[in-house]
Formats: structure tokens, C-alpha cells, sequence
């Protein structure tokens, strides 16, 4: 039996840190979010904050798709 945890996290001035990263990456939107999945539209909303919440999981793959830490754990 799976036991299911969800934990939401502030992380104020993300979507700027992102922003910043992508600007720094030489791809264009296009070429980063295929490499993700993820549509153009979404990118924009998280960048904006206009996510109700990012999945972890999504911000590991912006991470590894720009070759960046955000340094964001989660406390066991």
C-alpha cells in the first residue's frame, strides 16, 4: 500500500530565477520547453507566477534541461 504526502513550499522570486536562467541559455523557448515537455504558454505562467503550484518534478526537468540548482529540498 502507497502512502501519499503532498507538500506545498513558497519559494518567493522563482519564477524571476528561472526567467534569469532561461535568458542566460543560448535555446530559444521553443527548443527548451520540447526538451521538457512543456508548452510555451506554461512556461510563460510560471515565470510570471501565475502557477497555482509548480510539481517538483517539472522544476527538476527546468533544472536539468538549463543546467541549474535552484537549491530547492524539502525538509523530511
Amino acid at each position: 500500500m502507497k502512502v501519499r504526502r503532498t507538500i506545498d513550499v513558497e519559494i518567493p522570486s522563482l519564477g524571476k530565477r528561472i526567467r534569469q536562467a532561461r535568458e542566460a541559455d543560448k535555446r530559444s523557448l521553443a527548443e527548451i520547453c520540447r526538451q521538457i515537455p512543456m508548452t510555451t504558454m506554461n512556461w510563460y505562467k510560471i515565470e510570471a507566477e501565475e502557477t497555482k503550484a509548480l510539481p517538483i518534478e517539472t522544476l527538476r526537468r527546468i533544472e536539468e534541461v538549463l543546467g541549474v540548482n535552484f537549491s530547492i529540498n524539502f525538509d523530511e
